[in-house]
């Protein structure tokens, strides 16, 4: 009896072992880990694993580079212990995106502490000093989504329509970016008369439960709220839920944007106005890229700046072009690959795939 249960243990204890060595061996080109990627969570988008993992190892793998990319999961004192795990391990580069600046700022100042080199991807940490930043150029991305509220509210006709802002996580620079573009665009109308400004509020940690709720609080404050300007796809499908027990869902237009799956069934229903398409496989190919020249001692390639507002610094970037898409263009996410036919066009959805050219 004591023979078995020991065995059962050391099976037990081995299959452990063999699970914790594969979780360290992303990219089998041999030798030791030489990058490490931190992701933030797989709540707020389903991008982060569904996308951004996949193209950063593949693009780790064609160069033959040992990669180890890891999920904090939404957990703050997780971020720290997988950051200290691999700059102990003797990564020479860490890609990272923040849970929040003042954890990303630890990490980055201990990475650099021990000769890192750190890249911001897709979030600037503010403060930080990270020596490269990757990401698409989020006050466009905001721009888009205000265009795309009043494209879609030109379509309509509306007369002085009420809009209402639901903003990414408050920590979140690219939150701040991002609203940044969608009022440069949208202020001017309010200014005018041309539309009247509704509730503005900011989500935090991009909580799409939390974000119902705080849409369902503004709709009842002001249930004439005409338009609303959300932060992302995930933040959008909350509005839409609560438009959705109002019978108001395609009557009022709501931006989003990461073209995820359901963000462009939204929009294929019209229950979403427009989403803008990040071509992650391109952020995620540029930071490779970036990463793996930086291990073999070359210098990072930028295309521009991104100032840092809290250290009033300029951080070396590379930045991309983001894409707005409606109905008519589902088909180019489609084309690019970054969803699948099969996926985006099931049940209901198979009839507006096939109107909408997909």
């Amino acid at each position: 009896m004591r023979k078995g249960m020991f065995s059962a243990a050391a099976l037990s204890f081995a299959l452990l072992a063999a699970s914790l060595t594969a979780c360290g061996d992303s990219g089998d080109s041999g030798g030791k880990t030489q990058i490490g990627v931190i992701l933030p969570d797989s709540k707020t988008s389903a991008r982060w694993e569904t996308a951004d993992r996949k193209y950063l190892q593949q693009a780790f793998d064609a160069a033959d580079v040992k990669a180890d990319i890891q999920n904090a999961q939404g957990d703050k004192n997780a971020f720290q212990t997988i950051a200290d795990q691999m700059i102990t391990n003797g990564v020479s580069v860490l890609v990272m995106t923040n849970l929040d600046s003042g954890t990303g700022k630890a990490v980055i100042q201990k990475a650099k502490s021990q000769g890192v080199t750190v890249i911001d991807y897709d979030r600037l940490t503010l403060g930080g000093g990270a020596q490269y930043y990757v990401s698409f150029d989020n006050v466009k991305v905001g721009s888009l989504l205000g265009e795309g509220v009043a494209q879609c509210l030109t379509d309509r006709k509306a007369v002085r329509p009420v809009v209402a802002y639901l903003n990414g996580g408050p920590t979140d620079n690219n939150a701040t970016l991002l609203k940044t573009g969608y009022d440069g665009v949208l202020k001017p109308r309010f200014d005018a008369g041309q539309y009247v400004k509704g509730p503005d509020q900011a989500v935090p940690g991009w909580d799409n439960t939390e974000a119902g709720t705080i849409f369902e609080q503004m709709l009842t404050g002001r249930p004439d709220i005409g338009g609303v300007v959300a932060a992302n796809d995930g933040l959008a499908n909350a509005a839409i839920a609560v438009l959705k027990k109002q019978k108001l869902n395609g009557q009022v237009p709501v931006s989003g944007q990461d073209a995820t799956v359901q963000g462009l069934q939204n929009v294929l229903a019209g229950d979403q106005c427009m989403t803008v398409y990040k071509a992650i496989q391109k952020e995620a190919d540029a930071t490779a890229k970036l990463a793996v020249g930086l291990v073999k001692g070359e210098q990072g390639a930028t295309n521009g700046a991104v100032r840092d507002p809290e250290s009033n610094s300029d951080v070396p970037s590379v930045l991309l072009e983001p894409k707005p898409i409606y109905p008519r263009n589902v088909k180019d996410v489609v084309a690019d690959g970054y969803v699948t036919k099969a996926e985006l066009c099931t049940g209901e959805f198979a009839k507006l795939c096939a109107d909408n050219g997909i």
